[in-house]
């Protein structure tokens, strides 16, 4: 199979402040298929740099910083793409993580509200942000779930219920941008293989690969794809 071709395409990915992590490895992928790019970030510095980093690969790339949990940041970076570039093609929603770990009775509101916020609601934003935008190119959006939706975990109810909340809003968009000619599908992958998991876990857990997330990722967005309304797992490969 081809590998998808996002030349004269604008891609708009969140969650691209820290190198090495799953945004910036995704983005990466992106650009190098030939992407025009729009990095967001809560991460002024770090998403500058990413950015910095980018045009000296020879990748076109935008920063936006800001809380995309704010309607007038999700809107901004649309704005970003689509006053710089003059179009949008395709959302990935990475901003968001598991920052709630422990058991239920120790999970206060505010943090359940966070990883609600982070996860889910910088995804409802931002694609709402994107409707009118991604309706013009027959765009496509891809939100990022978790295998844990599907073979929770113990203990982080407050990450599963948020990832839960993407896998249906992302069925639920799909059927009704459907007619726009929006697609919008979702990845669930498994741990991944970033320097802070492998601190966390040990080197020897099993990890999903940046590259297979991005491949996925890509696949999903990729302008010639016809899947809509599809939660695609990404579990580690067997060795």
């Amino acid at each position: 199979m081809a590998a998808p071709d996002f030349r004269d395409r604008v891609v708009l990915v969140t969650g691209v402040g820290r190198a090495g992590q799953i945004g910036n490895a995704v983005a990466q992928a992106f650009g190098r298929s030939g992407a025009r790019l729009v990095l967001a970030d809560l991460n002024a510095v770090g998403v500058a740099e990413r950015a910095r980093e980018f045009a000296a690969a020879g990748m076109e790339a935008r920063p936006c910083a800001g809380d995309l949990t704010l309607p007038d940041i999700a809107a901004l970076a649309i704005e970003t793409a689509v006053r710089g570039f003059g179009r949008l093609d395709a959302v990935v929603n990475l901003a968001g993580g598991l920052t709630t770990y422990g058991p239920i009775e120790r999970i206060g509101v505010r943090d359940f509200d966070r990883e609600i916020a982070i996860n889910l609601k910088t995804t409802f934003l931002v694609s709402q942000a994107a409707v009118e935008a991604l309706a013009a190119t027959r765009g496509a959006i891809v939100n990022v779930a978790s295998i844990a939706v599907v073979d929770p975990q113990a203990p982080m109810a407050a990450y599963v219920a948020a990832k839960a909340g993407i896998a249906g809003f992302t069925r639920s968009l799909a059927l009704e941008l459907r007619d726009r000619g929006i697609r919008v599908n979702a990845v669930a992958p498994g741990m991944v293989r970033t320097g802070d998991n492998v601190a966390a876990a040990g080197a020897g857990a099993a990890y999903v690969e940046l590259t297979a997330i991005a491949e996925g990722i890509l696949s999903l967005a990729d302008p010639a794809a016809t899947t809509t309304g599809a939660i695609l797992p990404i579990t580690p490969a067997r060795s």
